[in-house]
């Protein structure tokens, strides 16, 4: 895969007029891209990343590949056995930053989409509050993923323990948890982002839905333990009968390169990526959050970024 990587960076210092020798082609190069359990928002996402990059790119073909998520996406970066990676915020500050573990050198593509986190009921459940929940069962997400990790932040900003403060629900595959609401047999879901299909399929079940998230007053005592979170809010119609907004908080997630992914490679992939941003919104509302802007805004550290996308961001102006 490396070997195969090297080639492309070479090729792609060639015009399209010298790519061609004897009238044949330099080949498509594939990079892997680690999304997660089918059913949850970085399979969504990362299969329209891939869908819209190879359209505009014909020499890169970027592949998706479902995996357990950000806990595993880490390590499958670390050990060059993925290319890219989708990773949610809290994951990646936890890997930038060496807490539980060494630090990671992975380097930062792309900015995502903002993840405001939030639990859904159904609209007739009796429950309007984080702490009417407490002792009843919960889904925190897939195993692996990133959602747990964001839930114990928030539930531990404000004094309430994951597991033993609710009957925690780790789920195989993030696609489960809607019909464990709709049924009973949890009382609800915990997911993040704007367009998460798993509130999408609540939200449009015959129950309908119910979203609960922080007060403004949670929210505070959330951040003054853990300031890396950052407010947000849920636009009004994110979801079917949404009427209004909802203020939450969370973080940033990430597409993550491995660390000796070429500077070539990642210039051509920003500027790819970002020329064809409003494509890119259109197919996907998630993605409308995808920009160079929110990229910089985002990134806990300038130097955490590739340094052949910061070389397209100066040569664009997002960066001096």
């Amino acid at each position: 895969m490396r070997f195969a990587i090297i080639l492309l960076a070479a090729a792609l210092l060639l015009s399209p007029a010298a790519a061609q020798t004897g009238g044949t082609a330099i080949p498509t190069t594939t990079l892997s891209l680690g999304t997660a359990t089918p059913g949850g928002g970085f399979p969504l996402y990362g299969n329209a990343f891939a869908e819209v990059m190879n359209a505009a790119d014909p020499q890169i073909t970027i592949a998706p590949r479902n995996t357990k998520g950000s806990n595993e996406n880490i390590p499958l970066l670390e050990k060059g056995e993925l290319d890219l990676a989708l990773v949610a915020g809290e994951p990646a500050y936890e890997a930038f930053a060496g807490i539980g573990r060494a630090k990671v050198r992975l380097k930062i593509l792309t900015a995502i989409y903002s993840n405001p986190g939030m639990f859904v009921v159904r609209a007739d459940s009796p429950y309007k509050t984080i702490r009417d929940l407490v002792g009843q069962p919960v889904a925190f997400g897939a195993k692996g993923s990133g959602l747990p990790i964001l839930a114990r932040y928030v539930l531990d900003g404000l004094g309430l323990r994951q597991d033993e403060d609710f009957k925690a629900v780790y789920l195989d595959r993030a696609g489960d948890g809607p019909a464990m609401v709709e049924d009973g047999r949890v009382a609800a879901l915990w997911g993040a982002g704007i367009g998460w299909p798993g509130f999408a399929a609540v939200a449009s079940s015959a129950s309908g839905a119910r979203f609960i998230a922080p007060s403004e007053e949670e929210v505070t005592r959330i951040r003054a333990k853990h300031s890396f979170l950052k407010p947000m809010i849920v636009p009004a119609g994110s979801y079917p009968k949404q009427a209004e907004p909802i203020a939450s908080l969370g973080s940033w997630s990430f597409v993550l390169t491995r660390e000796d992914l070429p500077d070539d490679v990642a210039y051509r992939l920003a500027k790819t990526l970002h020329g064809v941003e409003a494509t890119f919104c259109k197919k996907l509302a998630q993605a409308c959050e995808t920009t160079a802007a929110n990229t910089v805004a985002a990134a806990p550290k300038p130097e955490l970024i590739h340094p052949g996308v910061m070389k397209y961001f100066r040569e664009i102006g997002v960066v001096k």
